[in-house]
């Protein structure tokens, strides 16, 4: 049995906190190991006991999410971070994706969307709310003409990263298209590679630059 992907919640709003920690123990293959209410909080207790995926409230007292997650993410290169907030303006998402976020999804989402966000950026991938991710393609749409990586792609492939690039996850775009979750999966490695790109996040920025 595949070890659980572990979880820390940085959330000021103590209600929040315990909702999102009791949401976690629902899930079966998601461990929450503990939560804290600050940024200097986190940067005082992460690096001695790191989780695979740390959900980040973006506006807390003192350091913000997003100073939080660029000093963790010198520190601790490899960790994950998903931005959990209230705001949609793209001058935040793309300031915590500077920073070092692989996800960005509203509060008030459903559970199954948090599971699948934190399996997803935990396998090297991202997740966006819906809305969130069209700030993002509306962001790099219309700047500079496609790149000849982009050109390579199939239109199988096309259909994927536009799929992605509107918010669906993995099992959402399988069922559009009438294929596999894991062969999903194995397209979104394909367009990684054919886009010298690390992860999908980066894959939907350069088709859409």
């Amino acid at each position: 049995m595949n070890a659980k992907k572990t979880v820390v919640v940085v959330e000021d709003d103590a209600g929040l906190r315990d909702q999102l920690v009791l949401v976690l123990k629902s899930a079966r293959d998601i461990e929450c190991l503990y939560a804290v209410s600050s940024g200097e909080e986190a940067i005082q207790t992460i690096p001695s006991r790191p989780p695979d995926v740390v959900l980040m409230d973006i506006q807390l007292p003192g350091m913000s999410g997003i100073e939080c997650v660029a000093a963790l993410k010198k520190r601790l290169p490899a960790l994950e971070f998903i931005m959990l907030t209230v705001y949609e303006d793209a001058e935040r998402i793309f300031s915590a994706l500077k920073a070092g976020a692989s996800g960005y999804l509203i509060k008030s989402g459903p559970p199954e969307k948090l599971f699948e966000a934190i399996r997803d950026v935990h396998s090297g991938g991202a997740q966006f709310s819906a809305h969130i991710a069209r700030k993002v393609v509306q962001h790099f749409q219309g700047t500079q003409k496609v790149t000849r990586e982009t050109e390579k792609l199939s239109p199988r492939e096309v259909e994927v990263i536009e799929l992605l690039a509107s918010g669906y996850i993995y099992k959402e775009i399988a069922d559009q298209l009438g294929i596999g979750t894991e062969t999903v999966r194995t397209y979104v490695k394909n367009i990684c590679v054919k886009l010298q790109v690390k992860n999908r996040t980066e894959a939907v920025a350069k088709h859409f630059s």
